[in-house]
């Protein structure tokens, strides 16, 4: 749908909203055809802002009003005066205009004192005929500076979380059922595990997939594999978590990503970190009288992370540990090149994660 009649949209001189909006609010006003003088779009998922502004690009003009009246700015060739100019000039031979501000986390006086007040006042007068959009990727205002709360009551202002780990297989198959590709749950959760919750990049990758797919293909693991692979970046710390909690398929699977990318981190470093944490778990078993404040002293951590120990505890005896500090001693000399013989890294992990989960 074209939103191209001003009878059918309700634009209202400024916008009182009593909370930040969410995304997907905005995007079901918009399909009912409803357009907001001024936008705000902020938050570290990308995702969202990406779609609200294509649709506003698509949708909000006619594309033989586009020419004089559909104005693209990236925040970083632009100040807040020259916005504000642009969004205060009146459309040609078209009842409104629209002015996208991309990547709007990059105006210079944005951060500024200068650049605030310029924008908060536009916000309190917008010019009707203009529909300008602001996307403020990666990042929010700040809160307590009177920007924030200006555009809050004077515009819309929509807050794009990052998305929750435990919500994502559920967005997975809401978004391959939208595309058209049928799938098994087992695919989404390999989706879920490889590529994490970057919504942008499994959108992108599923649009690459869909290409190579006959009509009516379900998405299998094995395609997943195949055209897209290990994408999601993982640390130490969730390979020594995935450890903890003897989740063998997490484990191996960081691991691939280890080898696949040496410069994340070294086996040597990986076993320096498992050493330090596992003798801390042994700890918590020989002290297990202690108080969690005299716990996390010994430890020398924070309190609040002494339950995550004792969870460790719960899943390992004494002995068990005792046997996986002796194999994370031997992989770390083999790591060095002590009596490794022809064994690869992968090798190395592998025999590693398998004595830990299955000890």
């Amino acid at each position: 749908m074209v939103l191209s009649d001003i009878t059918e949209i309700r634009i209202p001189v400024f916008t009182c909203s009593e909370m930040a909006q969410s995304p997907q609010n905005i995007l079901d006003e918009l399909a009912k055809g409803i357009l907001r003088p001024l936008y705000f779009l902020q938050g570290e998922e990308p995702y969202y802002i990406d779609r609200i502004i294509d649709y506003l690009e698509e949708n909000a003009l006619e594309p033989s009003e586009r020419g004089f009246n559909q104005l693209i700015i990236y925040g970083k060739d632009t100040t807040m005066g020259n916005v504000i100019v642009q969004a205060r000039r009146f459309p040609m031979m078209a009842q409104r205009q629209l002015v996208l501000v991309k990547e709007a986390q990059e105006i210079g006086d944005l951060n500024r004192k200068e650049g605030q007040e310029l924008l908060e006042k536009y916000a309190a007068n917008p010019v009707p005929s203009t529909i300008l959009v602001f996307g403020y990727k990666y990042k929010k205002l700040d809160g307590r500076k009177s920007l924030s709360g200006v555009l809050d009551k004077k515009a819309i202002l929509v807050n794009s979380d990052k998305f929750p780990d435990y919500k994502l297989n559920d967005w997975i198959t809401s978004h391959l059922k939208s595309v058209g590709i049928p799938s098994s749950s087992s695919a989404v959760q390999m989706l879920a595990d490889h590529i994490g919750n970057d919504l942008s990049r499994i959108a992108n990758e599923l649009e690459k997939v869909k290409l190579s797919l006959g009509p009516g293909t379900e998405l299998t693991k094995e395609i997943i594999h195949q055209k897209i692979g290990i994408s999601k970046e993982f640390n130490g710390f969730e390979f020594q978590n995935a450890l903890a909690s003897r989740n063998l398929a997490k484990a191996l699977q960081i691991a691939e990503y280890f080898v696949a990318n040496p410069k994340s981190t070294s086996l040597i470093q990986i076993t320096a970190l498992l050493f330090t944490y596992f003798t801390k778990v042994l700890q918590t078993h020989v002290h297990s009288n202690m108080t969690d404040k005299d716990l996390a002293s010994l430890l020398g951590v924070n309190p609040f992370f002494v339950k995550d120990y004792k969870i460790a505890k719960s899943r390992f005896t004494t002995q068990q540990i005792l046997h996986i500090l002796h194999q994370i001693r031997l992989a770390d000399g083999y790591a060095k090149g002590i009596d490794a013989g022809d064994r690869e890294e992968i090798s190395i992990y592998q025999d590693l994660i398998l004595q830990i989960v299955k000890c």
